[in-house]
Parts: C-alpha cells; structure tokens; sequence
C-alpha cells in the first residue's frame, strides 16, 4: 500500500507553522481503535507512536470508554480546580492502594495542572523553596518540556533556542555513558561540587530520566542510578525523576525507576497517567517535602474529572494484579529479537531501550527520516528522536497485540532494507 497525501488546505492556510507531527504524517486521521489509526479516506495505519507515550493502553481502550461515557451520562462534574471530588476521592484511593503502597513509596500526590511540563515546573519550584537554592543540574541530552523553566533543563540546542531569552537556573551534566566508558561516573559532577572555585552554584536538585526518550533512547544503567541517588544523598540535593514519557508503565514496572531501587524525592507523571489521552499530570514527592501554602502554586485546569475516571479505571484494570509488567516485558523481548537480526544486516545501525521503548540509531542521520517517510508509506507510525534526528523511536502501545507487533516490526524491517 502506497499512500498519497491529502490536500491539507486549512490546516496550511490557518495553522501556525509551528506544527511538526503532521509534516511527517501528511493524513488526516478521523478514527482510531486499539493500535490503529483511521484518515479521512479509509487508510489504516499501525501507531507505534502511541501519543508519544500519552496512549500506553491503546486508542479508545473499550474498558477507559465505558468508565468515561457512564461518567459524562450521569453527569458527573468535569471541571473542579482542586475542589473535592468523587472523581478525584475514586483516583486517589486507588492509586495509593494499587500504586504506592504496594511499592512502600511515601509520597504525597499534587495535582500541578494537565501536562507534562506543569509537573516538572511545579517540581523545580518545590525543590528550590525546600532548599533555598536556585540551581538545578540536569544531564546532556535531556528534554524535560516547554515551559521556560522545564527548557533550562533541556539539553537540545533547537528547543532552548525557542524560549528566546536566556535560559538560567540549570547546570548540565554528562548523562551515562556520555564518553563511552572513558571516564568514571560523576567525577565531573562530585569534582565541581566539592571544589570551592568551581564556579557551580551549590544545587538545590538534580532531574533525571532513566531513560531519555526525546533525547535518543539512552538508557540508564541501574548502578548509575544507584550512585546518583547516593550522591545526592551525600550532597544534600533532592533527586526528582522525571516519569512522564517513561513511567506508567513503558519500561515494564509502572515506575521506570523502580528496577533500580531507588526513591527519589520528587517524581513527575503525565502523559499516560489518565490512560485515555486526556490531559493530566501529578508531582509526587515525599511527605516531609509538602511546604507549600495554599494556593501558592496552582492552575484552572488541575482538576480534570474526566482524566480522573479513566486513570482510576486504568489502575484497576491493569495494575492490580502484575500482568501488564510481565506482558510489556515479553512484548519487549519480541522487540528486541527484530531489532539484533536488523542490526546483524545492518552495520550502520545499533539499537537500545527497555520494556516498550526502543530505539535505533542510524550512523547517517538522514537514513532515520528516511525509514520514518519509508513507514508512513506502508502505513505504520514512527517518529525520530535524538539531538539529529539519528534514531528511530519505537514506541507502540502496552496493549499492542503479538501479531500487531510483529507486523510493525516487519515493515520497520523492510523499510531499513528499502532505504539502504
């Protein structure tokens, strides 16, 4: 199947040519089930895109839908601040019973505003009023939102330029694995820190993602965690992992840090925790850290009823009973099997990821666009990630079937094939 673009007319005349996702993928969707997405003129498309993440439990999961259609029939309310709920009561008794305690995890739940980088910025604000200090260090490659302080703790030089001033607060630090091996975890880091004329200012936190999804799939080791928590602790910064793209579920445990056994002090959530793709995100962190006055962080639209339905509908059903982790793990497995066999072919590409993120790096640039176009002419949704575009980001749903997966895993075989 070969699939030619639509006249997009409106889309080109009146929208901003801020647009990005649509360039790629010059259709215009109209429906979309499970692991599928319909355009306007009847073509199918497997999504490994997932929403970047916003969609781990599919499109229009049947189980999400019927909780959120009873809710809006009976009337339920859908726009509440942070007033008291029993959308919210429901959402926040079941993640403490199916997610926190489970996990022995202490922390209190702040409801920031709906998206990812709410999260992040309510974190860095909390972190710096619970230490008095204003500097955060983040690590290269990193991408933690929008927002002009979430920005100073991008690494990516394109979107720092958008912000259009300077960005200021934020100290980069190499990322794991950074030079290949040839350098000591953190010597750098500890070094400045330990040394009165470095020039860094005493931080306030370090943010962290264990594995970088915009910034190319680099996956953090455990052990590197591990000694980052450790140096925290020693220095009296907190750690707040950043959980959006990554956390519900993505690496395989509904936490990505959790295989490595650490508890940060502040963890941001957003993206899938609705399960439905409605905007939502929460920053956790731990009880002794709750100093905020009332009202001195909020937002209108932090209280999203509808978003507390389906997420709470979400954990019930795949949470409460530890199979959604062993499925995205063996689902993982499958992933990485194709990706060994394309790189045994392929010697310009490598791969990396975990659970359901995956990635695969190509030596020119240009060849990952290329696949991407190649897919989306083959009808299977990917996008590019990394700081040029080098990799190919595999992101499918958790809910994805075996043989959904093995026959986006196939194009993706043949469209490196096509583009060699």
């Amino acid at each position: 199947m070969t699939i030619t673009p639509p006249a997009l007319s409106v889309f080109e005349s009146l929208e901003s040519e801020v647009r990005s996702y649509c360039r790629g993928w010059p259709a215009v969707f109209d429906r979309a089930q499970g692991a599928r997405l319909t355009d306007e003129d009847g073509h199918s498309y497997l999504d490994f895109f997932a929403g970047a993440g916003s969609l781990n439990y599919g499109h229009n999961n049947p189980v999400l839908k019927r909780a959120l259609i009873d809710y809006i029939e009976r009337d339920g309310i859908t726009h509440g601040l942070d007033m008291a709920t029993t959308a919210k009561r429901a959402f926040l008794e079941t993640f403490e019973n199916v997610i926190l305690r489970p996990r022995d995890l202490p922390y209190k739940v702040m409801f920031p505003g709906p998206t990812g980088t709410n999260a992040v910025e309510a974190a860095l604000k909390l972190a710096r009023k619970v230490k008095g200090r204003e500097s955060v260090v983040s690590f290269t490659n990193a991408f933690h939102g929008m927002s002009l302080g979430s920005l100073a703790v991008t690494g990516n030089a394109f979107k720092r330029a958008g912000a259009g001033i300077p960005l200021v607060h934020g100290t980069p630090m190499p990322f794991d694995n950074y030079f290949d091996g040839t350098v000591p975890d953190f010597l750098w880091f500890e070094r400045l820190l330990e040394d009165q004329g470095s020039g860094l200012n005493k931080p306030a936190a370090v943010i962290v993602e264990t594995v970088q999804g915009e910034g190319g799939i680099n996956v953090a080791r455990a052990e590197w965690l591990r000694a980052l928590q450790d140096l925290c602790h020693r220095q009296d910064m907190l750690l707040i992992v950043d959980d959006i793209q990554m956390g519900c579920g993505r690496t395989g445990g509904f936490f990505s840090f959790e295989e490595a056994g650490i508890v940060p002090d502040i963890v941001t959530l957003s993206k899938s925790i609705s399960g439905y793709g409605l905007p939502m995100s929460l920053c956790l962190f731990k009880g002794e850290l709750d100093i905020w006055e009332p009202g001195e962080h909020n937002g209108t639209f932090r209280g999203n009823n509808p978003a507390f339905v389906t997420a709470a509908a979400t954990l019930d059903a795949y949470w409460a009973d530890g199979q959604m982790e062993k499925q995205t793990l063996a689902r993982g497995e499958q992933v990485e099997q194709t990706l060994l066999a394309i790189c045994a072919e392929e010697a310009t590409a490598q791969f990396r990821g975990r659970g359901l993120v995956w990635g695969l790096e190509f030596t020119d640039p240009a060849r990952a666009s290329a696949v991407c176009a190649r897919a989306f002419e083959l009808g299977l949704l990917l996008e590019t990630s990394g700081p040029q575009s080098e990799v190919v980001k595999l992101l499918p749903p958790l809910t994805v079937t075996p043989e959904e997966l093995d026959e986006g895993l196939r194009t993706l075989a043949r469209c490196v094939r096509e583009t060699a």
